[in-house]
């Protein structure tokens, strides 16, 4: 039985956080108070935003239940992870790569040109310190991802005072009551859908 669930508004859905892509779910960098908290069997679950220029709040982006943690440096060095270690130029999968920090020794990194970069592809010192804060990966082999295509969450999880599960803002909430992580779980797993299922909203946006 997951100890916690974690809830969170996905502010920007480019497919970099959370990264969907070869056959895990990975959260590598941002949400730091979660990735150092989340344990093995929670559940994490990203809900759009509803700002005017998106207006997908209350909608699922994903939900991945951990199945594995790593540090930095083992995500860095596990070949299992090599292909989502970014390529900004070859298609729109391989430039949402997150797997970005590249151990140097002695507390330093270096960052590979990524979304999390400056414009000109050069190291964001304040995405370093904040990515490397907490130098622990959340992994999932167990999730669905739908982007900008995701199904709107039940009434159910929607009411103040019961199981409501929406985020506003930049925080999270955290759920540790065995009823709202119970229905959540009968919820996702009626939907019968995993692994990627659709694009990020950013993507969408762009196709629209």
């Amino acid at each position: 039985m997951p100890r916690n669930l974690y809830s969170y508004v996905v502010a920007h859905d480019s497919g970099f956080a959370p990264n969907p892509f070869h056959d895990f779910c990975t959260l590598a960098t941002c949400k730091p108070i979660i990735r150092r908290t989340a344990q093995v069997g929670d559940w994490v679950v990203g809900t759009g935003s509803d700002e005017k220029r998106i207006r997908r709040g209350g909608y699922l982006v994903y939900a991945m239940c951990v199945t594995e943690t790593l540090s930095t440096s083992e995500y860095w060095q596990n070949p299992r992870f090599n292909a989502k270690k970014p390529n900004q130029f070859h298609n729109s999968i391989t430039a949402s790569g997150d797997n970005i920090y590249e151990p140097l020794g002695k507390g330093r990194w270096c960052q590979l040109n990524s979304y999390h970069s400056q414009k000109d592809g050069s190291p964001d010192s304040n995405h370093i310190k904040r990515d490397t804060g907490v130098e622990r990966i959340l992994v999932s082999d167990d999730f669905v991802y739908f982007g900008g295509e995701g199904p709107h969450l039940p009434p159910c999880f929607l009411e103040e005072g019961k199981l409501r599960m929406i985020c506003i803002g930049r925080h999270h909430r955290r759920f540790s009551d065995e009823p709202i992580i119970v229905a959540f779980q009968d919820w996702i797993r009626s939907l019968d859908r995993s692994g990627y299922q659709g694009k990020p909203w950013d993507w969408v946006k762009k196709r629209a």
